[in-house]
Formats: C-alpha cells, sequence, structure tokens
C-alpha cells in the first residue's frame, strides 16, 4: 500500500513530467562523487535523517506543478526570497547569497533565428551545504545536460560544483549561437559584397534583435557575482570558488563575442541602409531628369496646341524642323547642365 501511495498517478506524469510532490528527478551523491537516482519519498527521508559525512542531494522540481512549493515549503527551511523569485522579479542571470545559501537565475536557450521568445527559458537554483535545488518551468537543455553527465558517472563533491556545471552548459550554449550565428554573418556579409543583400534586410535585423535579448537576459549581474566572489560562504570552500570565477570569465569571454557580433551585425545594417539610399537617390535623380527634359517638349506642345492665331512658323514652309531643332538644342542643354552639377555634388 505504502508503495502504491507514493507512485505517481499517470495523469499527474503524462502531465507535468513529474511525481506527486512535483519532483521531476533527484540525485543522491555519496561521499566518492558518484550519483545515484532517488524518488520524492527517499528525498524526504534522507531530508529528515541526513547521513553523516559528505553526502548531498540534487532535486530538480517543475514549477508547472502546484504541488513543487508545497513540497519544498514542508521539506525544506528555505528563505522566502528564493519563493519570492520563483514568483515573478527580474530573469536576468545572477548569483547571489541568500544568508548562507546561494541563489542563482539561470536562463538557457534552445535557439534558432526566427522562433519565437518563448525558446528562453529560466531556471532558479537553491545551494546550501549538501542540497541544491532547482526548479523550471520549461525544459532547459543544461539541465539535461548535467543529468546525463550525472547518469554518465561523472562525480561532484559539492553542491556548488553541481552549480558551476550548469553555469558551464550555459556558456556552451551560448558559445554555441555566436558561432552559429556569426557563420549565418559571414554568409550575409559575402552577400553584401556581391551585391545581392536586397532580400537580407529582415533576417539581419531579427538576428541583431534575438542576440540583443540574449545578450540582456544571459549577462550575469557584475555586482552580485562581484559580492559573491569577495565574500564567499563558509561552506564554499577554494576550489569551488576557482571554478566559478573561471567560470564567470569564461562566460564573459563568450559575451565579449556576443556583442562583438552584434557590433557587427550594426555595421552590416549601416553599410546596407546607405546602400540603399544611394540607390534611392540614383532613381530619384533620374526621374527628376526626364522631368526636366520633358519640360520643353511639354511647353512647346502646349503653347503650339493652342488654337489661337498668330502661332510662329505656321506658314513656314520648314517650320516643324525648326521646333524640333529647337526643343532638341533646349533638352541637351538642360541634360548637360543636370549631369554637370550631378558630377559636382
Amino acid at each position: 500500500m505504502s508503495a502504491a501511495r507514493h507512485a505517481p498517478p499517470p495523469i499527474a506524469q503524462q502531465q507535468y513530467g513529474s511525481d506527486q510532490a512535483g519532483l521531476i528527478y533527484s540525485f543522491c551523491f555519496h561521499p566518492d562523487g558518484a550519483g545515484a537516482e532517488i524518488d520524492s519519498a527517499q528525498a524526504q527521508a534522507w531530508l529528515r535523517a541526513p547521513p553523516d559525512g559528505d553526502a548531498f542531494l540534487w532535486l530538480h522540481f517543475n514549477l508547472a506543478n502546484a504541488a513543487s512549493e508545497r513540497w519544498l515549503r514542508a521539506a525544506l527551511p528555505l528563505q522566502e526570497d528564493f519563493f519570492e523569485a520563483l514568483r515573478g522579479g527580474s530573469n536576468s542571470t545572477r548569483i547571489e547569497l541568500l544568508d548562507q545559501a546561494l541563489l542563482a537565475v539561470i536562463n538557457d536557450v534552445a535557439f534558432s533565428f526566427g522562433l519565437a521568445s518563448s525558446d528562453i527559458a529560466t531556471l532558479w537554483a537553491h545551494a546550501q551545504p549538501r542540497v541544491l535545488i532547482t526548479a523550471r518551468v520549461k525544459p532547459l537543455h543544461s539541465v539535461d545536460r548535467l543529468r546525463a553527465a550525472v547518469r554518465g558517472g561523472a562525480a561532484f563533491r559539492s553542491p556548488a560544483a553541481l552549480l558551476v556545471h550548469l553555469l558551464q552548459n550555459q556558456a556552451d550554449a551560448l558559445a554555441g549561437i555566436v558561432r552559429a550565428s556569426g557563420a549565418q554573418v559571414d554568409v550575409l556579409e559575402d552577400r553584401l559584397l556581391a551585391q545581392r543583400l536586397d532580400d537580407q534586410r529582415a533576417q539581419l535585423a531579427a538576428m541583431r534583435r534575438s542576440l540583443v535579448r540574449l545578450q540582456r537576459l544571459l549577462a550575469p549581474e557584475p555586482s552580485a557575482l562581484f559580492r559573491l566572489l569577495n565574500r564567499p560562504p563558509a561552506w564554499l570552500d577554494a576550489a569551488d570558488a576557482q571554478a566559478l570565477r573561471q567560470s564567470s570569465e569564461e562566460f564573459a569571454l563568450t559575451l565579449n563575442d556576443l556583442a562583438a557580433l552584434v557590433e557587427r551585425i550594426k555595421l552590416l545594417q549601416e553599410e546596407l541602409a546607405a546602400r540603399l539610399n544611394e540607390q534611392s537617390n540614383r532613381t530619384l535623380f533620374t526621374l527628376t531628369l526626364v522631368t526636366v527634359l520633358a519640360l520643353p517638349i511639354n511647353i512647346v506642345a502646349g503653347f503650339f496646341g493652342m488654337n489661337v492665331g498668330g502661332v510662329p512658323l505656321a506658314n513656314h514652309p520648314h517650320g516643324f524642323w525648326v521646333l524640333v531643332l529647337l526643343v532638341a538644342s533646349f533638352s541637351l542643354l538642360a541634360g548637360w547642365w543636370a549631369f554637370r552639377r550631378q558630377r559636382g555634388v
């Protein structure tokens, strides 16, 4: 009966991808760093009576299941600031101190140009000396990669090490986006040099908007990270602090590459706008020139079309050709003046 009571109902499993407690999966890490998967009942029993030694837990929750927050409040003494962060506020990437715990907000991207903004998902993490809590609404690739690493036998000696691995996964995803975007920009730049970029303005604009949004969401808040690295919690050892610092530096380099790519796209847009403006000016000049050249013909036709007496050259045997020569001369003079003025400009 106990096993049947703890088994997640099929409807909840199918709807949320989690059990009755909202837990998607959880791992218990032994002192040697290896992780073994456990269920919510085993995790609750571990939290009630933590074993001696350096073992710790990683619990990953689905916030789409309303039972997640209730289970967390009942099973763990978490700060209210963590639950406030889950319910709203800024979703920019950051790591900050909550008393002696770490609160991390990590954004992950299933990225493809032209997709909707819902492809950016947020992960909230709460790290204590022996427990790491992660929670999300939508699936994230970085967490799946971490789970695959744990199941593959990767060793993690602390919750902070798991958190650093999540940040590195995020940095790797962003680096992949920068590489893919850079390759697309190379192609567009070649097309611009070949004068074949007229139909790519919308793609450039969409690419730039997507990258700027990624830059805003994924860039860690430097002030919070600076305070954390200078005054880390007592349970964060030097190795974990150094790994966190190194991961932040690598992420900063990737963000610099992203900013350079955004600037490169901006320059391409400016070059394209300048070429289109030049083409528009050339077209406008051609239309103006045609109007100027046709003006003498229209004026003469208007005068000679008047059905009044005294029309000059009406009885002259070569009157028509005289007027043709006069109009042609005036048109050539006007064209010479217009082209001379255009070259002067």
